[in-house]
C-alpha cells in the first residue's frame, strides 16, 4: 500500500513575548471501500477545517467542496471570524441548493476545525463544529475530544440510554443530527482555546476515528513529532485497519521557538 508522503508547512509568530512556530499537515484519501472522495479540508493559516459530505450520486462531494470553497475565499480576503464563516456557509447553502446535482434531501456535508483568532486582544483558539467530524487537542500529554458530536447516537449517550461502547456498532451510528445541507443553516458551536505551546490539535472526519481509538491517536502523535509524520502514520495505519470510509485528517501544532531563533515570516501579535 502506498501513501504520498505530505509536506508539513510552518509560520512563525510572536504571541505576546513569546516566538513560536505554528506547523501543520493534512491529507484526504478515499479508503478501501468508498467509490469516490466525498471529503475535503482546507489547511491555509489561520484556518483548519475538514469536511465530509454526505448524499446520493455526487451531492456529497459538492457539499464538501462547496463549504471548502467558500471558506478559502475568507482565508483569502481576511480577516477570519466567526461572522465571516457564517457569511460563507450561507453561501455554501445556497451553492448546494442550486447545484443540479444536489436533489437528494439528504445531502450535505459536516464541518469542523480550527481557526487562530488574531484580532482579539488576547489570540487564541477557536473550534467550530457542525456535524460528527471532530477536533481533538493533545496537552499536557492528555488527548481531549474539543467538540461534540451532532449525532443520533451522542444524544443516546448523553440521555444515558447507551454507553460509549455500544455506540460504536449501533445501527444510527452513522445519522447526524446537524449539517451544512440545501437547507437553512445552522450555525456551528464554538468553544475558545488559549493558545500554548505544546498543544497538537488533530481535526478529522470519522472515516479516521471509525479506524482508531483514541489511544491509537495519542499513540501515533507521541511517535511523530513533525505533523506530516503523524499525518501518515495515522493514515496508514486507518487504511490498514479497514478504510471503511474516506479518511481526511490534518494535525496542527504550536512549539516555542528558542531564544536564539530566527524567522523572517514572523507575525507578531500583541
Amino acid at each position: 500500500m502506498h501513501v504520498a508522503e505530505t509536506t508539513t508547512q510552518t509560520r512563525n509568530l510572536m504571541v505576546a513575548d513569546h516566538e513560536m512556530r505554528l506547523s501543520w499537515a493534512g491529507v484526504t484519501d478515499q479508503g478501501r471501500r468508498r467509490d469516490s472522495n466525498q471529503d475535503a479540508y482546507l489547511a491555509e493559516f489561520p484556518l483548519f477545517i475538514v469536511a465530509d459530505g454526505m448524499g446520493g450520486h455526487a451531492g456529497g462531494e459538492i457539499a464538501s467542496r462547496s463549504a471548502i470553497g467558500r471558506l478559502q475565499t475568507v482565508v483569502s480576503d481576511g480577516p477570519v471570524s466567526r461572522a465571516a464563516i457564517e457569511r460563507a456557509l450561507e453561501l455554501a447553502v445556497g451553492d448546494i441548493a442550486d447545484h443540479p446535482e444536489t436533489t437528494d434531501e439528504g445531502t450535505g456535508t459536516t464541518l469542523t476545525g480550527v481557526f487562530l483568532d488574531l484580532d482579539a486582544d488576547l489570540p487564541h483558539w477557536v473550534s467550530l463544529n457542525i456535524g460528527d467530524s471532530r477536533v481533538y487537542l493533545l496537552r499536557d500529554d492528555r488527548l481531549l475530544q474539543v467538540t461534540t458530536d451532532h449525532s443520533v447516537v451522542q444524544e443516546l449517550i448523553a440521555a444515558g440510554k447507551i454507553s460509549p461502547e455500544e455506540a460504536e456498532g449501533h445501527p444510527y451510528s452513522n445519522v447526524i443530527t446537524r449539517a451544512v445541507g440545501a437547507s437553512e443553516l445552522t450555525a456551528p458551536d464554538y468553544i475558545t482555546l488559549d493558545v500554548r505551546a505544546g498543544d497538537r490539535f488533530v481535526i478529522c472526519s470519522d472515516g479516521l476515528t471509525k479506524e482508531l481509538t483514541d489511544y491509537g491517536i495519542q499513540h501515533f502523535l507521541r511517535e511523530n513529532a513533525d505533523p506530516a509524520d503523524a499525518v501518515d502514520a495515522m493514515l496508514v495505519a486507518a487504511l490498514e485497519n479497514g478504510g471503511r470510509d474516506n479518511v481526511t485528517l490534518i494535525i496542527v501544532q504550536t512549539t516555542e521557538e528558542t531564544a536564539d531563533s530566527s524567522s523572517t515570516d514572523a507575525e507578531t501579535v500583541e
